[in-house]
């Protein structure tokens, strides 16, 4: 019989956790023409999965997930809604949640790097956060590593838990076949007059994420190539929004004079993200932590070698694919980013290595494996 399942869709314009739910849902369509799916979407994103399948319907729900009140008139919306499955694609679980639910858990940053000073909020934050996954008749961990912290500070018995890989955009593959660079990519460079090689960052901008050893690394490298014929006037990019929330970066680019050096663009459109990735020189990632580690594949996809972190999942993910470096130490990041510039032989092997890498993660079948669990939490 099939199932009517309903997916929480209203952050999917999110960085990282977007990605996710717009994937998912479209490969879900690719593969499911019997089950029924009802996406619950903001106002203003009804129209984000136009042309879905006839199975597919819109929801339209617009109170955010970050009201208290939504810990109630979320699950009597769902409830209204009658389905026998919700997704929750990230772990934001209302306190009564109707059953049965799967969550996804991304990553446990939220735990691990407490950025707001403790309080009732906060309390109610870590109490939800648990129960939320407590409560799920499935979780799914998108990382072995992610896994292992779930069992080990929330206690979830790793016989509730299922990892299962998210996987890049596809138009990343499609488009990173393409080594020339396009008209399009071109135009997209002039109008944020980049006319000099550049590093880049692409992700959130918080604590874990390291930027400020990035930018140290950074001005380290610029002085040890203060006189190379290409990479003299080496600049770093860094995408990401909420740049405003955390001066330490400023502070960072300040205190090692880089400022004219260094530029932040905030949220950007797809395709000109897309084209950072395949015009950058490098890619670099020196993340404390990361659930699964999504921008490094991106980067693999596009083309473009990567330097990032050996910890967490991030070895798991890149595997053999990237240059891994302790993301404390700011001489070693500094040093292999100097080796992917300018070591030929290491950087073809690196992009090779990396276009393998990334195609080894793919969206049809993360979206069996999600299927699977719906059909296995359902009959639980």
């Amino acid at each position: 019989m099939p199932l009517r399942i309903a997916i929480d869709a209203r952050h999917v314009h999110d960085f990282g956790v977007g990605t996710y739910i717009r994937n998912l849902v479209h490969a879900l369509g690719e593969i499911d023409a019997v089950n029924g799916y009802t996406l619950v979407a903001a106002p203003e994103d009804a129209n984000t999965f136009a042309g879905m399948g006839a199975n597919f319907q819109i929801a339209v729900y617009a109170r955010r997930d970050s009201d208290y009140i939504d810990h109630a008139a979320f699950p009597a919306f769902l409830h209204g809604l009658g389905a026998d499955l919700v997704h929750i694609p990230l772990n934001r679980v209302p306190l009564l949640m109707v059953r049965p639910y799967v969550v996804t858990i991304h990553d446990m940053a939220s735990l691990l790097y407490n950025e707001q000073p403790s309080g009732m909020r906060m309390e109610l934050r870590r109490f939800a956060f648990r129960r939320g996954l407590e409560r799920a008749d499935r979780v799914i961990a998108v990382s072995e590593a992610t896994s292992r912290e779930v069992q080990k500070m929330i206690g979830i018995p790793a016989r509730r838990i299922r990892v299962i890989y998210e996987a890049p955009d596809p138009a990343f593959l499609e488009h990173g076949a393409d080594t020339g660079a396009s008209g399009a990519q071109q135009r997209i460079l002039e109008r944020y007059q980049i006319q000099y090689p550049f590093l880049l960052y692409a992700g959130n901008i918080r604590p874990h994420k390291n930027i400020p050893r990035l930018v140290e690394a950074f001005a380290v490298l610029r002085d040890q190539l203060a006189t190379h014929p290409v990479y003299r006037d080496l600049r770093l990019i860094i995408i990401g929004d909420q740049i405003s929330q955390y001066p330490e970066v400023r502070h960072a680019v300040i205190k090692s004079r880089v400022e004219a050096t260094v530029r932040f663009l905030g949220f950007v459109p797809f395709e000109t993200l897309r084209c950072f990735y395949e015009a950058a020189s490098a890619f670099v990632f020196p993340s404390r932590h990361e659930g699964f580690g999504l921008p490094p594949l991106e980067a693999m996809a596009s083309g473009t070698p990567v330097v990032c972190s050996n910890v967490s999942s991030l070895p798991e993910v890149v595997g053999d694919a990237a240059v891994l470096v302790h993301p404390e130490n700011v001489f070693e990041i500094a040093r292999s980013i100097s080796e992917v510039l300018l070591d030929q032989n290491l950087r073809q092997d690196l992009i090779a290595k990396g276009r393998l890498q990334a195609a080894r993660f793919n969206w049809v079948r993360t979206a069996r494996e999600v299927l699977g669990i719906y059909q296995e939490a359902a009959r639980h």
